[in-house]
Order: C-alpha cells, then structure tokens, then sequence
C-alpha cells in the first residue's frame, strides 16, 4: 500500500489511482487526502508531487482562500493581513465595512477596525 506501506494480500481490495501511475495501490481505508484525512475511494481526487488531496485541499495548493468568505482568490489583486489572504473587498472595518486594504486599522477584540471608527467607538476619551 503506498500510504501505510504495508504488504498487498493477493485476493485484497485495492484502490488504483490512474494519475499516480501504474506502480501504487491503496487499501481502501487509506486512500485519503494527505490533508484532511477524508476518504476519497468513489470521490474525485487530485494527485501532486506524490500526494492525494480531496478538491478543497487541492485547490487550497493552488490559489489561496480569502478568510472573509471562504473562496478562493482568483484576483491577482488581494491583501495580505494579519496572517491571512482577503479579497480586496472583504478586509473591512468591522463597524463601518469600509475596505482596509492599504489604510491603517487598529484590531480590537480581533477584529479590524478603521482609525476613525476606532477613534469615534473605541478610544479612550
């Protein structure tokens, strides 16, 4: 098995990935994406650099995810913030939803804030 690497026994199940060539068989239970651990046997599969992925994981490798909505970014045009990829128009102000990107933010109990609103709801007076 290429996952567990545990011998094959003649009359066994096995899974056949045709992307991963001729060579590598699975046990059914450990056809699985290198991720998540979801079980891909009767489920579409990726195959890269010698791993298998569910869809999400694969396109995960591929593009990145926008942290306000959860889609993938296809833009070349997005921001990078506190550790996570946005769209554009979803790093907003979390009282306002006026768009952060390039301006300056303060976060407040994690979560972004513009200086203005900051400064009209949350600075000390």
């Amino acid at each position: 098995c290429y996952h567990c690497k545990l011998n094959m026994k003649e009359g066994d199940p096995a899974v056949y990935a045709e992307r991963a060539g001729y060579d590598k068989l699975w046990h059914p239970g450990c056809f699985v994406c290198c991720t998540c651990g979801e079980l891909l046997v009767d489920m579409i599969y990726f195959w890269k650099n010698g791993n298998l992925y569910c869809g999400r994981h694969y396109c995960d490798s591929e593009r990145p995810r926008c942290a306000g909505c959860d889609e993938l970014i296809f833009s070349n045009e997005y921001t990078l913030a506190e550790g996570q990829n946005w769209h554009l128009k979803h790093f907003c102000c979390f009282d306002c939803d006026c768009v952060l990107a390039g301006i300056t933010y303060i976060m407040v109990n994690d979560k972004p804030v513009c200086k203005s609103c900051y400064m009209k709801n949350h600075a000390a007076v």
